[in-house]
């Protein structure tokens, strides 16, 4: 019996079917893997031993929140990520010199209308202390009980008409007396301005008996309760009754006994254009502060008290 030394050739396609395995190959490549319930295709060697083809290995799946590895992201945020915000640029126009340049312009800018303002002011204030009201010291004791010495007065410049009783602030630079042709001369006065009471003025006649201490204006005796003293004194600028000339006033102190005002040739008459101002108030001492009573000295009084 003849023996066939011809080795025996397996066919390919008749190769016994190889278990299925899910371990993948290293050198397969990971692109386009098979699924993983396809069975791999066998390969013969030539030994005619078949191994199956390892199948590709599958990639993890990805986190449903982790963008793929192999794709570029797709910049869509997540639902509860908040939209970034963009900073809004800031634009400079020209450089940090110019900006030091537009400060310094500014605050001269601010300086000159704070000047302009307090000289505003400062000419504003002068105005008023010029042309609307002043101040005035009481220097020495002619003015007792309704004024005392160093008392701080408030004194009216408005208006040019007076009534008697009215406290004035007088320029007493020169004294008018009467020369002995009977006609009205300026001479030495006592030199700063005086505070007195408007007793008659232009036209009206004043006639003081001496004796009795009593003054009367137009032939009626005045209600004088503001004097400390009945008038007695008389220092010889005039002889009684006067009849006050037109354009002047004839003023006394309150201290009758001590007071230089018109009896005296160093005050005299008193032209009405050099009437300072009517006295309106008190302003210190702070106890005393208020108003001056211009017809009687019961307010004065009660203000001492």
């Amino acid at each position: 019996m003849e023996t066939n030394d011809t080795p025996m050739t397996t066919d390919p396609q008749q190769a016994a079917p190889v278990a299925e395995t899910e371990t993948p190959s290293e050198s397969a490549p990971q692109q386009n893997a098979p699924a993983a319930d396809t069975p791999a295709p066998v390969t013969t060697d030539a030994a005619g031993i078949s191994e199956p083809e390892t199948a590709p290995q599958e990639s993890p799946a990805a986190p449903a929140d982790t963008p793929s590895e192999s794709g570029p992201q797709q910049n869509a945020p997540a639902a509860d990520t908040p939209a970034p915000v963009t900073p809004t640029p800031v634009i400079t126009n020209g450089t940090k010199e110019d900006e030091a340049a537009y400060t310094l312009r500014s605050f001269l800018y601010d300086a000159a209308d704070l000047a302009e303002s307090v000289c505003t002011a400062i000419f504003a204030v002068m105005l008023i202390f010029t042309y609307l009201i002043c101040t005035a010291d009481v220097e020495g004791d002619s003015m007792v009980p309704t004024l005392e010495d160093a008392d701080r007065l408030l004194v009216s410049r408005i208006g040019r008409h007076y009534d008697t009783g009215d406290i004035l602030i007088l320029d007493s630079e020169s004294a008018y007396l009467f020369d002995p042709d009977g006609k009205l001369t300026a001479c030495p006065g006592v030199g700063k301005d005086i505070v007195k009471r408007l007793i008659a003025q232009s036209g009206q006649e004043v006639n003081i008996d001496f004796d009795e201490g009593i003054v009367y204006v137009d032939g009626k005796a005045l209600d004088e309760p503001y004097t400390n003293t009945l008038t007695k004194r008389d220092n010889r600028a005039f002889t009684y009754p006067l009849t006050v000339p037109e354009g002047y006033i004839f003023v006394l102190g309150d201290n009758r006994h001590i007071s230089k005002d018109s009896r005296h040739p160093e005050v005299g008459l008193i032209p009405e254009d050099k009437i300072v101002g009517r006295v309106l108030l008190r302003l210190s001492p702070l106890s005393k502060f208020g108003t001056i009573d211009s017809s009687g000295g019961q307010q004065a009084e009660s203000q001492r008290d």
